[in-house]
């Protein structure tokens, strides 16, 4: 093969600057972002050690998207270089585990740095009681349902929504509530969620409360969180 021309068109491209080199603090931070997506992962799957913790799906990805930018802006990285950077970051922590004598320990004393570190980036929301949680599914399935029919995710929200409603219901009644009075106040609820929706999508807003945790109260009791963050 003749390498001449190869070389003659590597000499004419202008030159990229290698990226910085990653620092000690960049390193624990992309650490942690993989340590965040592996738990989030295995409580997506339902892994009941991972339930141990607070679910992490919203906060863990925005917390990886804020580390990612704040790499790229001072090493000079691309976002593919930052997503690479998060891989291997990723397999690192899988082959501690594997190597690890107890990989329950280890991953519970490199969460407990890596919670302090994502509450103070991204604080966690207000988490919702069962009326509110009860709303918020209803309208979540309104919204699905109206876009997509009855899909997998629109039933999916249905039932959990039927869940939630039944549990305010019987906390309601547990308080000496009537099912009538039960009826308004879910009602007013929906309305109340279903207005600070419209006000929040009219800003460019999300919701102010933690959706996470309405799957958490809808969840079978044996698969809740035990340590809720």
């Amino acid at each position: 093969m003749n390498f001449m021309p190869l070389l003659m068109l590597a000499l004419s491209q202008p030159a990229v600057s290698s990226p910085e080199p990653l620092d000690e603090i960049q390193r624990r931070d992309l650490s942690c972002v993989a340590g965040l997506a592996i738990i989030a992962s295995e409580q997506e799957r339902g892994v009941e050690s991972a339930l141990d913790f607070p679910l992490l799906s919203e906060r863990g990805a925005t917390y990886a998207g804020l580390v990612g930018q704040q790499i790229m802006d001072d090493t000079g990285r691309t976002r593919e270089q930052v997503r690479e950077d998060i891989l291997a970051a990723v397999a690192a922590q899988q082959a501690w585990a594997q190597q690890a004598a107890d990989p329950d320990e280890l991953v519970r004393s490199g969460m407990a740095a890596c919670l302090s570190l994502l509450d103070a980036a991204v604080p966690p929301k207000p988490k919702p009681d069962l009326t509110q949680c009860a709303g918020m599914l209803q309208l979540a399935y309104d919204e699905v349902h109206g876009r997509e029919g009855l899909s997998k995710t629109a039933q999916d929200l249905k039932t959990l929504a039927a869940v939630l409603d039944s549990r305010a219901r019987d906390r309601m009644r547990a308080e000496g509530l009537s099912g009538q009075k039960s009826d308004i106040l879910l009602t007013r609820s929906r309305e109340t969620m279903l207005a600070d929706a419209k006000k929040r999508k009219s800003l460019g807003q999300s919701s102010n409360l933690d959706f996470d945790h309405c799957f958490v109260l809808a969840a079978p009791e044996e698969k809740q969180p035990r340590n809720e963050h």
